[in-house]
């Protein structure tokens, strides 16, 4: 079970970058857009893990007024990120493909 969740956290981490890289959002945005691609994912899961993207220097958090309830914490990718985020990429397309043909069925 650990390993499964390791696994999962870290790609969820990869999620979390490329979201980011994309545009700047507060933490329950980003539940709801993974959400939007099939990811449900409490946001108890992923405050941890923007707390520790940010002590790597992968992120940073401002905050921000809102125009509805109390200030958000916005995230931005950072140059560190962005680095992590191509590194992410280029390991997900090195494991992908094995891992696709070794779960097909025979003659699929």
């Amino acid at each position: 079970m650990a390993i499964r969740s390791q696994l999962y956290k870290g790609i969820l981490e990869g999620c979390i970058l490329a979201i980011i890289s994309r545009q700047t959002v507060y933490g329950y945005e980003l539940s709801i857009k993974l959400a939007e691609q099939g990811l449900e994912v409490s946001e108890g899961s992923i405050y941890p893990i923007l707390l520790r993207l940010q002590k790597e220097k992968l992120i940073t958090g401002e905050m921000r007024k809102s125009v509805s309830g109390p200030n958000r914490k916005y995230y931005t990718l950072t140059e560190s990120g962005k680095d992590a985020l191509q590194l992410f990429k280029q390991n997900w397309e090195m494991i992908k493909s094995p891992v696709d043909q070794l779960l097909k069925k025979d003659g699929e």
